[in-house]
């Protein structure tokens, strides 16, 4: 990850090409509620696919599907720390 932050790491360091594992998802209201719809439930792996050439969109594959985030909600799911690999 070529850029850390305080805290545990979130999907947005991720670069494509990188996976994770779901720990969380941060934060309260409908956006949170909408990303654990999404399938960003604990346990599950995510793979960073691509960016958008200014960074925002991410595309991301989980759960054998393809689904696009904006960097701020990708920041809302945190990632267990041993689990963030390429």
């Amino acid at each position: 990850m070529p850029f850390q932050k305080k805290g545990p790491p979130t999907l947005a360091q991720l670069q494509p090409g990188e996976q994770g594992r779901v720990r969380a998802v941060s934060g309260r209201g409908a956006m949170t509620v909408r990303l654990l719809e999404m399938g960003f439930v604990p346990g599950v792996e995510v793979r960073v696919i691509k960016r958008a050439p200014l960074g925002d969109p991410f595309e991301l594959r989980l759960r054998g599907y393809h689904v696009s985030l904006r960097r701020s909600e990708a920041e809302r799911v945190v990632l267990a720390e041993a689990e963030a690999r390429g």
